[in-house]
């Protein structure tokens, strides 16, 4: 059985960016990529810097041949079915690897709230997110579902730049927030949604139980579900938040010794949500890697902790 210095679970961009830098590092890595970026739906990453606009596949394969000139990385197309102690990990073709450190970085799924048909159009012309589709909808009839505050928020948000409809879906909504969206030219819509409309892949019209048909290009819907891609990091003993990400310190550091996580799989407590751009990803994968070649550095040569273990 092959022992490495650190084996990645997940290949999107927080997994991709930490074999970089141990590749760099002169590190003997195995990443373990099952192929379920949470972005692939998207037509193209956004806020990346210098790869605004790049499809999520593109970006991953640019990544992936940038990692092809550092020997010490291996790829490898499959899961990771157990982990006995001293991170030997089982793999689902069949083979063992034996790790000293592992970096969790599988990420998050998305479970797609209502309404229906919004599967169609995920990533499309349907979102949660206006950092990273908000210019896309410039100029355009947008629809903002939901009566909470943060959709008043994000409907006033938009507002800026787009024709806007509030679709309380029949949820209460405050009488000062109703004011201020007719007030800033947001139109506001009760009634229950019945289903999203799509003509060619877009969305063509949000049709109610009752009242006209509302025409829109595009809608953001609330992701509030959201699920680990496996349940490794709690198969691990891994400290949990209730949303199920995993917690770890600064530098990526688990509850665990010798277990780092990274992505929107992971957060600090001082974070409420997990951080979905993939350019936080990336940067938390660069943050873990670095960590991790230090505190490999402390074992190979008997010197102090880089840091403390979060746990």
């Amino acid at each position: 059985m092959s022992i490495n210095d650190v084996v990645i679970v997940g290949g999107g961009p927080a997994g991709l960016a930490a074999a970089l830098i141990l590749g760099r590092a002169h590190r003997r890595v195995l990443l373990l990529d099952a192929g379920h970026g949470r972005n692939a739906p998207a037509e193209a990453v956004h806020n990346f810097l210098t790869r605004d606009g790049t499809p999520p596949a593109e970006l991953r394969e640019l990544a992936r041949a940038e990692l092809s000139a550092y020997p010490s990385v291996e790829i490898r197309e499959e899961t990771v079915t157990a982990v006995s102690p001293g991170f030997r990990v089982e793999l689902s073709g069949g083979a063992t690897a034996g790790a000293r450190r592992l970096l969790l970085a599988t990420g998050l799924s998305d479970a797609l709230p209502g309404p229906p048909g919004v599967e169609a159009l995920w990533g499309r012309s349907a979102f949660h997110c206006p950092y990273c589709h908000g210019w896309e909808v410039s100029g355009k009839a947008v629809a903002v579902v939901g009566a909470a505050p943060a959709r008043v928020r994000l409907a006033l948000q938009l507002s800026r730049f787009a024709d806007v409809a509030l679709c309380t879906d029949q949820e209460p909504l405050d009488p000062a927030a109703r004011a201020k969206l007719l007030a800033h030219g947001v139109t506001v819509r009760d009634e229950r949604i019945a289903r999203l409309e799509a003509a060619d892949a877009r969305l063509e019209r949000i049709v109610f139980e009752d009242g006209p048909p509302l025409p829109r290009q595009a809608v953001f819907v609330v992701n509030v579900a959201r699920r680990n891609q496996t349940d490794l990091a709690a198969r691990l003993g891994c400290a949990t938040f209730a949303d199920g990400c995993v917690e770890v310190n600064e530098f990526g550091q688990t509850s665990v010794r010798g277990v780092y996580a990274a992505g929107d799989l992971a957060r600090r407590a001082t974070v409420p949500v997990p951080l979905a751009a993939v350019i936080a990803a990336a940067a938390a994968g660069t943050v873990a890697g670095a960590a991790l070649d230090q505190d490999l550095l402390s074992a190979d040569f008997d010197l102090p902790a880089f840091a403390a273990p979060k746990g």
